[in-house]
């Protein structure tokens, strides 16, 4: 899959404050015009409340430190609220459990953005949004200013995707709770920047020119490799 995730869905949740609960954001038109706007409700889509538990949004069981952490951040949240956003891979998610239960032996190879330079949308994993017109790039602000013809790409978090590929395989974090074993993965995996998977597994010595630059390795230095192929261990 190559720039196959930062083209995927992703739903946004929205806190109003560093303590309150995650809701979902909604896009409404506002009394039937063409303009839109934000309405946030409480989680209920079965998707992102499972994305969000994967991200460990919603932590259950927490740590004294964990408690601690959270009764301060309850302190300044009243006297310094910040709101937060967050841009869940829930397309990503819906894809490979997809691929798990067709394919549950496959070795996947998966190449994307892992992070995009000047993002002005405010967010954790927010999209870059931009449109061309007369032969110039624009980049958006805002999404919601972006309707019908604007390019809209995510970054992809590799270890966030390292976490999904995991759970999608029947791992999750409950097992490592549940007894004094530790659970086996299903899945081995590894993530490189693009120089090392081309320096492993390409051959940089024939693209190198004669200046000392070598596309291979100095192009796209913001993107990475995600490799995941099964073990023997089954349940």
């Amino acid at each position: 899959m190559l720039e196959v995730l930062d083209n995927l869905p992703h739903d946004l949740v929205y806190s109003p404050d560093q303590v309150s609960p995650w809701m979902e954001v909604w896009i409404e038109k506002v009394n039937g015009s063409s303009q839109v706007c934000e309405v946030y409700k409480p989680l209920q889509d079965p998707l992102v409340s499972r994305c969000s538990e994967i991200v460990g949004m919603n932590e259950e069981n927490p740590s004294l430190r964990e408690k601690l952490s959270f009764a301060a951040k309850g302190l300044v949240s009243k006297v310094f609220p910040k709101p937060r956003r967050a841009w869940l891979p829930t397309g990503c998610l819906k894809l490979l459990d997809t691929l798990h239960q067709t394919l549950p032996s496959m070795s996947l190879i998966a190449s994307d953005f892992s992070y995009l330079p000047d993002v002005s949308i405010p967010g954790d994993r927010a999209p870059l949004v931009s449109s061309k017109k007369d032969g110039k790039t624009l980049d958006h602000p805002n999404y919601l200013d972006a309707q019908g013809d604007a390019d809209i790409f995510f970054p992809t978090d590799f270890l966030l995707l390292e976490q999904i590929d995991h759970h999608c395989s029947g791992f999750s974090k409950d097992q490592m709770k549940r007894g004094a074993f530790k659970p086996v993965k299903s899945r081995r995996t590894i993530i490189l920047d693009s120089a090392a998977f081309m320096e492993e597994f390409g051959m940089p010595l024939k693209t190198r020119t004669k200046d000392g630059y070598n596309p291979l390795l100095d192009d796209f230095r913001n993107t990475k490799f995600y490799l995941s192929v099964p073990t023997h261990n089954k349940k």
